[in-house]
């Protein structure tokens, strides 16, 4: 379905389609909630994730593909650096000091929409053309 849409595209809308799923989860606790959220979930990493390797692959210049492919691993890192104390801290601030552990998915909803409209706006202004990824 994605594969006629420019990688980039496809890349933004995996991540807002990611980011949005986890609104699902303010709607309900329930078994069809979780559900429904790793549904749309998978939507958006199978829209975004083969898309991303394609465009860094591409970005890369000549014979330097592997070294940027490296890179790409680069967000993952700095996930796990970070996330862990992310979750813990939003966990006990929503869940034990506010009582309302529904309201950390929008936090996670507002990071990943934030990402998509930087990557909007990379896209816009920063992108370089299809003629210098191209060589």
């Amino acid at each position: 379905m994605m594969r006629k849409v420019p990688a980039f595209t496809a890349i933004i809308i995996g991540v807002l389609l990611s980011s949005l799923n986890w609104l699902i989860l303010t709607l309900g606790a329930g078994t069809p909630y979780i559900v429904a959220t790793l549904i749309v979930l998978a939507l958006g990493e199978v829209t975004q994730a083969p898309r991303y390797y394609e465009y860094m692959s591409r970005l890369a210049p000549p014979g330097q593909q592997g070294l940027f492919m490296g890179y790409a691993f680069l967000p993952i890192g700095i996930g796990y650096l970070v996330g862990g104390r992310t979750a813990g801290w939003m966990l006990h601030y929503f869940g034990e000091v506010l009582h309302r552990p529904e309201q950390m998915w929008y936090v996670v909803s507002g990071l990943g929409l934030l990402t998509g409209a930087l990557l909007i706006v990379y896209d816009r202004f920063v992108q370089p053309s299809e003629a210098a990824t191209a060589k």
